[in-house]
């Protein structure tokens, strides 16, 4: 397991029993407690987490991530721009074949900050092929946004391409609207008292 979670490259380990749900009421526990039970990711479905920033999307989607493995999935954890220019590396030095192979290869990827400004055709094409050719194996994807779902569609250059990956996507996706505030200001180092002479 230990190795498992080394290659999976999360940001930092987070666990779902880690999460403060308390923080927060209108983040929907319920859902996410019941995507927990990883039954998505034994039927080769997809979750999409979306919402504003700071209220723990990526918290949620490595703690889906942690699970899968301690279920003995492999799981790899991704930036969606540092895939696609993994995938463009692999355009550049032929070698696209090989490295798309390998981001389809794991049970679970996760795509962290998706949809955060528009694609390129050769991106968007790239995705086409990532995307696709994991969810025709039964292989499932976590993705976080910002954007919701529907609001993805004009991102893409070519609407063919969009219709025909995001309408897959979406349809085979559990979606979880992530709502509430910042967690991040909890986060900022306290500043200590001025003390007055």
């Amino acid at each position: 397991m230990v190795r498992r979670l080394r290659r999976t490259r999360f940001e930092a380990e987070t666990t779902l029993e880690g999460f403060d749900f308390a923080a927060s009421p209108k983040l929907p526990a319920a859902q996410i407690r019941d995507l927990a039970a990883l039954r998505w990711l034994q039927a080769g479905e997809s979750i999409i987490l979306y919402g504003a920033v700071g209220v723990g999307k990526t918290h949620v989607a490595q703690a889906m991530g942690h699970l899968a493995i301690r279920a003995g999935a492999e799981v790899r954890f991704h930036k969606t721009r540092r895939i696609l220019a993994d995938l463009a590396g692999g355009h550049a030095d032929h070698t696209f074949d090989k490295c798309l192979a390998a981001h389809v290869k794991a049970d679970l990827l996760i795509l962290d900050d998706f949809a955060m400004r528009e694609f390129t055709p050769r991106q968007a094409d790239d995705l086409y092929e990532l995307i696709s050719q994991r969810i025709a194996e039964g292989r499932s994807i976590a993705i976080t946004a910002n954007r919701a779902p529907q609001d993805w569609y004009p991102l893409f250059p070519n609407p063919v391409v969009a219709e025909s990956l995001l309408d897959r996507m979406i349809n085979t996706s559990h979606q979880v609207f992530m709502n509430g505030p910042s967690y991040r200001p909890n986060e900022r180092p306290k500043t200590p008292p001025t003390t007055t002479k």
